[in-house]
């Protein structure tokens, strides 16, 4: 909304005046509240005003949205969160690791070796180069986080570490690595919870009335503030896009509304038709990747061992290399072709533009986090396979994986290189030729085909397909958050400068009231999905004996109850009572009347600004005959 006008100097002192002379009569008590009260506000407005100006591409975020729309800010919104995960797992997993084993701040620290296990459980040997090692190595090894970066803190098996002392405190590794799980899960669940709760707010208002949206728009969008030309200029183009966005969006529903029943039959049959086609791609993608991943299991497990220069660069091991990244690089494909073809389809179903990239995006959605499910379900039933009694006695397949959430950490560090591979070259090799062409060719196939759109579903896929994999993995990869934020901090440049430079604004521009709070909502299914393979890693599947904080437990979660029977017997007895279903159920019962409560309470406010806007409405009626009586009158 507009901006009040500043009060002049005199207005100024006389509101002092009365300020001041309304204080002599309040006690010493209430004049200390309020100027304290007034301090406060005063420091924390200042305090957002300045951390505004330090916020991380605050400038670029505003010309992209000049150029491109306000829907543009979804996509590079929530691209630090990485980076606080980070921070959390780098604080309290692994600081304390490396100080304690290098003796640094007079630390110590002490491994318990595995009760009532079975010795071969215990074996593992990481795969860590020793001696001359050639470059060709070194370059697999960092691609595939194998070789001497499978003995480094990047992994699950670098943290052997049960007790920590530094001086006389004892620091709890395993249990610190847990809750810091929890706390990067719940951490990111709060953050994207308050910001969805925001944008609903935006798009409930929006959706309430849409003469009101453009009344909001029209004579209350501008910000009277804006002195500058260029800051002008921008937020004049996100304001025609807004309109744009609102007038398609009114074509579409009038279009819709004059719809034959014939036309209807003709548009339902032909979605039908293409729900089916959807439905056969998702299963051949989901099908191809767990074909790949069981055959790259089965087949990948070559020692190089005593090897020449002229076998290590022979056919053989360069295809053995090749199976090692299948699994990557089938869903790496699928993740391309895939949300190709459901952009294909999606034109031919008549959808509004909204609700077009809503769809787009849930198809395209679930076809990347599935695949990221299908990879976990493949390794779990290698891991889970066993058919020996040895085997048994471990409780997952010792053979083939000692430290089985080394190996999934390493998946998901194959995953996350792998996508960034896939930006880069898809930026470099076709956006950048792509532009060249169109801009110095005259042919029609070429003119035809135009520059590429900046299509913010595609985008905000990568992000919440990239987020996931740092969910996931980050229990396996305690560093794999630093490696998304350097990931995710170079792509913005790249995303950037391709949008400047090779692509051109939507033809179907998106409302970013609407985009926000869906996009967030994806990324809020993406964390949700992510609870599922870590919650049956660390409940169900059984710890590695040979590596981890998590040896001297049967299953991650263990470490909770063992800690907690050496809490004092009240304290212990408290605990139980809370996790007990006598306190849940009345818990949930109570929580239920809450909600009621809040959802009745939401309804009344409803109502009342109905209310409310119907007064306003008959007001403006009334003012407006009492105003043509008058004028008629003063005609006569």
């Amino acid at each position: 909304p507009a901006r009040e006008y500043p009060l002049s100097i005199a207005e100024k002192r006389r509101l002092r005046d009365w300020q001041q002379a309304d204080t002599k009569y309040l006690s010493g008590w209430k004049q200390w509240k309020r100027t304290s009260s007034k301090s406060l506000k005063k420091v924390l407005n200042e305090v957002k005003e300045l951390s505004s100006y330090l916020e991380l591409w605050r400038h670029d975020i505003h010309s992209i949205e000049g150029k491109f729309g306000t829907g543009i800010q979804s996509y590079f919104s929530f691209l630090l969160l990485n980076l606080i995960i980070f921070i959390l797992m780098f604080t309290f997993v692994t600081f304390p690791s490396i100080i304690s084993k290098y003796g640094i701040f007079n630390s110590t620290f002490a491994k318990i070796p595995p009760q009532n296990t079975e010795p071969h459980c215990t074996v593992y040997t990481p795969s860590g180069n020793k001696g001359l090692v050639y470059f060709y190595t070194y370059l697999k090894d960092l691609l595939s986080g194998t070789g001497f970066l499978e003995v480094t803190s990047l992994f699950y098996g670098y943290y052997t570490i049960d007790t920590a002392w530094f001086s006389v405190l004892r620091y709890n590794l395993p249990l610190a690595y847990l809750l810091a799980t929890f706390a990067y899960l719940a951490l990111s669940f709060l953050w994207i919870i308050k910001r969805s709760v925001e944008g609903f707010k935006q798009n409930l208002v929006h959706d309430e009335d849409q003469f009101q949206s453009y009344c909001n728009k029209v004579f209350a969008g501008w910000d009277f503030c804006i002195t500058d030309p260029n800051a002008a200029r921008l937020k004049h183009r996100s304001l025609q896009y807004e309109l744009q966005t609102d007038l398609e969006e009114e074509r579409l529903k009038r279009k819709i509304a004059d719809r034959t029943v014939k036309e209807k039959l003709r548009i339902y049959s032909l979605r039908i038709f293409i729900n089916i086609i959807v439905i056969a791609v998702l299963s051949g993608c989901f099908y191809s990747i767990y074909r790949a991943t069981v055959f790259s299991q089965e087949n990948s497990n070559v020692s190089i061992s005593g090897m020449t220069l002229g076998q290590i660069h022979n056919m053989n091991f360069q295809a053995n290399l090749l199976v090692q990244y299948l699994p990557s690089i089938v869903i790496t494909l699928a993740n391309f072709i895939a949300p190709q073809i459901f952009s294909f389809l999606i034109r031919f179903e008549d959808y509004s533009p909204a609700f077009e990239i809503r769809l787009t995006l849930m198809r395209c959605v679930f076809v990347r986090l599935a695949n990221i499910g299908v990879l976990l379900f493949s390794l779990w039933s290698q891991i889970s396979y066993c058919a020996t009694d040895e085997c048994t006695a471990c409780g997952y397949n010792y053979e083939l994986y000692p430290c089985w959430e080394t190996e999934v950490g390493q998946e998901m560090y194959k995953l996350t290189i792998f996508d960034f591979i896939i930006i880069l070259a898809v930026t470099l090799f076709v956006d950048f030729p792509r532009k060249l062409l169109v801009t110095h060719c005259s042919c029609k196939p070429v003119q035809w085909c135009g520059l590429q759109e900046f299509r913010i579903s595609d985008n905000v896929l990568e992000i919440v397909y990239g987020q996931t994999i740092c969910w996931i993995g980050t229990f396996f990869s305690p560093l794999l958050p630093a490696i998304a934020t350097i990931k995710y901090f170079i792509i913005f440049y790249i995303k950037k400068i391709s949008l400047i430079r090779t692509c051109k604004p939507a033809a179907r521009p998106i409302r970013a009231s609407s985009s926000n709070f869906f996009f967030l909502v994806v990324l809020l299914i993406g964390l949700v999905l992510a609870f599922i393979p870590l919650g049956i890693s660390i409940a169900h599947i059984p710890s590695s004996k040979a590596c981890g904080p998590f040896r001297s437990f049967n299953t991650s979660w263990e470490v909770v109850p063992d800690t907690v029977l050496g809490f004092p017997t009240g304290l212990q007895k408290v605990l139980h009572g809370i996790a007990s279903e006598a306190f849940a159920v009345p818990f949930f019962m109570v929580i239920c009347l809450i909600m009621f409560y809040f959802m009745a309470l939401a309804g009344a406010h409803k109502r009342v600004v109905e209310q409310l806007r119907e007064q306003l409405v008959m007001e403006s009626r009334d003012k407006l005959f009492l105003i043509r009586k008058i004028t008629e009158a003063q005609r006569h």
